[in-house]
């Protein structure tokens, strides 16, 4: 778990979605990427977790575009998809 009180409240946004397709995309890339986080990457992430999990999923996988003002170096590590562990 991250050490800081911000990190924790979006850890626990990221991978307590509602299904468990989301939890492993959004918390997946949470647990992957966080750590190298500034200020502002906290604040996109948090903005990107106000919206639907159909939509977030949906640019990940680039089945619709990102808003302008996800698109960056996130989304394009968010669409990589090279974060989700699947269990086998």
């Amino acid at each position: 778990m991250p050490p800081d009180d911000e990190l924790k409240r979006l850890a626990w946004r990221a991978s307590h979605r509602g299904t468990r397709e989301a939890d492993m995309l959004i918390g997946g890339f949470f647990d992957a990427h966080h750590a190298g986080w500034n200020a502002d990457d906290r604040t996109n992430f948090a903005a990107m977790l106000d919206h639907q999990d159909a939509d977030i999923m949906a640019w990940a996988i680039g089945a619709a575009p990102p808003p302008p003002r996800f698109e960056g170096p996130m989304m394009v590590a968010l669409q990589r998809l090279d974060y989700i562990r699947v269990p086998r």
